[in-house]
């Protein structure tokens, strides 16, 4: 099953930006969300060029950013299937974590990250910081990162010391507002809310193959949101919002893939036809 999603290009995983424009998707983005949501996470290259062509990318371009993300070590190609490799599997399983939601209980407890290495490269720097925020921890301090162990963190992150516990002095609430801008959080999960609904109606109102290209694009910065939205338990939660685009992402992505099943068999019937 393919379940769609943004690719942040920078390393830096940070929160969501304010603006209210959806992002365009280039060649490369478009590739990589659609084998980020797909399980296995690999595809045919026909198959990938068929999906590029919804946004107007040539087959030529297609291959062309297929070509530069295998050299980059993004991408696998196994006798024309292409998958992911590297950190990005690690990535998947982040995107997934958002789409399923914290577990309804927590413990109480708290995970707690410190770095022991004083002197590090920038490029250091910033893969950990990359990998710490996909781990949805919150950084209250250089190389100090903490959050709710409601949620399981990577045992492997290196160089630190991690430790789970309760918190024995301080206000849990104070400091989640510290950790993460929960206005901002709340705002953003209810205006993806009101996108997916205004995508939901478009798909089934609207057979164009552009409905199909434009409902990905809001899909996608969906799950961008979702991706680095810190999954609180429910008791330091800033609202409902980010739970309601969860259900409501499911559904429009139902639709989605109800529709790409039928772009996909007719792009094969045309190909076949000539």
């Amino acid at each position: 099953m393919l379940h769609f999603a943004i690719v942040v290009i920078n390393p830096r995983i940070d929160m969501p930006s304010p603006s209210h424009e959806l992002r365009p998707l280039s060649p490369r983005s478009i590739v990589l969300s659609v084998l980020l949501g797909s399980h296995p996470p690999s595809m045919p290259v026909g198959r990938l060029l068929a999906f590029t062509s919804l946004f107007g990318i040539t087959d030529g371009t297609a291959r062309t950013a297929l070509s530069r993300m295998v050299a980059a070590g993004e991408l696998a190609n196994d006798d024309g299937t292409y998958r992911l490799s590297g950190r990005l599997l690690e990535r998947q399983t982040q995107q997934d974590v958002g789409r399923a939601g914290p577990p309804p209980v927590w413990d109480g407890t708290w995970w707690f990250v410190a770095v022991t290495t004083d002197r590090r490269s920038i490029a250091v720097r910033r893969d950990f910081r990359a990998r710490a925020a996909g781990a949805r921890l919150g950084e209250m301090r250089p190389d100090t990162w903490l959050r709710p162990a409601n949620i399981e963190v990577p045992l492997d992150l290196p160089d630190v010391v991690l430790t789970r516990g309760p918190l024995l002095a301080g206000d849990e609430a104070a400091l989640v507002a510290r950790l993460w801008p929960l206005d901002h959080l709340e705002r953003e999960a209810t205006r993806h809310v009101e996108q997916l609904e205004a995508t939901a109606a478009m798909l089934v109102a609207d057979d164009r193959d552009q409905a199909l290209a434009d409902s990905f694009v809001t899909l996608a910065a969906a799950q961008r949101f979702l991706r680095s939205e810190p999954q609180l338990p429910e008791s330091l939660s800033p609202g409902r919002a980010a739970g309601d685009l969860r259900t409501r992402y499911a559904v429009v992505v139902d639709e989605f893939q109800r529709r790409l099943a039928g772009f996909l068999t007719g792009r094969r019937r045309d190909v076949a036809s000539q």
